[in-house]
């Protein structure tokens, strides 16, 4: 029977050429990996190797052989992924969601609901959420709309959640501080204040404002000061909480533009048993 570590030993050997450097990078003994080839050759029951007197070479069949072991290893870490996910999905009730805002909301009524289960949510781009949706790894997913057609399987169920309206907020002698609103085509080319784990929102702001540069802060005590004592414009939302002893005086401008009104969609597999139902339920609005 084929030994999954003595296939990686295999492996490394066929990508760094020679036994000892295949033991170096394994930690492992030359000795130790020498025997491991003597032992796939024989449950093999061909050979697998030339040999010369300081010199061993996988021949055509070995590389055959290495292809395969290839293969087995990458199958049998997503079996072990798999199984790992399916045990984390019957304790774990898992959210991937494209903005942060609508975690705010939706974590605390899954508690209520769910008062037994963990919750884990991670924010990311709608890329990376569509394809968590496809490829199962999360039950619930937030996306900024409804999904264009075929980028969700067919069984799943999409439903308005919530609302958000990007805004602008900059100091009163700024010029843009007269507009009542203001377009992205006006902002693009003025520098901004930028936040992280902003999922989309990071995206959108990028790709409509291609002029502009970002000064990107990852710690939030550095972006509160920023805004207090900096001249930069930065963005905020109706959802989000406006704390006067952050932003003073400054004056917030709403974007004018539909991209910067969004209606959140929530995003389940309506055909699971377990959860459909009771997600349905949670977000009949």
């Amino acid at each position: 029977m084929l030994n999954l570590l003595e296939l990686e030993q295999l492996s490394a050997f066929a990508e760094y050429g020679t036994l000892s450097k295949a033991a170096e990078k394994l930690n492992i003994s030359q000795p130790t990996i020498t025997r491991t080839m003597q032992r796939l050759e024989e449950e093999f029951g061909v050979p697998l190797f030339e040999r010369s007197k300081n010199h061993i070479a996988l021949n055509e069949t070995g590389e055959q052989a290495v292809s395969y072991a290839v293969q087995l290893l990458k199958d049998a870490k997503e079996a072990v992924d798999a199984v790992r996910a399916f045990d984390r999905s019957r304790h774990t009730i898992t959210v991937s969601s494209c903005a942060p805002a609508p975690l705010w909301r939706l974590l605390p009524a899954l508690s209520d609901a769910f008062p037994d289960m963990t919750l884990s949510s991670s924010i990311k781009n709608n890329a990376s959420v569509l394809e968590d949706v496809k490829s199962g790894h999360c039950l619930l997913a937030v996306l900024p709309g409804i999904p264009e057609e075929g980028k969700i399987p067919e069984t799943y169920c999409c439903r308005p959640f919530m609302k958000e309206n990007l805004a602008v907020c900059v100091p009163p002698d700024h010029v843009l501080a007269w507009y009542k609103e203001v377009s992205f085509e006006v902002l693009n080319g003025y520098n901004f204040l930028l936040g992280t784990r902003l999922g989309f929102w990071d995206d959108m702001c990028r790709e409509k404002m291609p002029a502009s540069r970002f000064l990107v802060q990852t710690d939030q005590f550095t972006m509160e000061e920023l805004i207090r004592e900096s001249s930069l414009p930065c963005f905020v939302t109706d959802v989000a909480e406006y704390d006067e002893e952050i932003y003073g005086d400054r004056i917030v401008i709403p974007v004018s533009d539909q991209a910067a009104k969004i209606t959140f969609h929530i995003v389940y597999n309506g055909t699971d048993k377990k959860y459909a139902p009771a997600f349905a339920q949670l977000f009949n609005f």
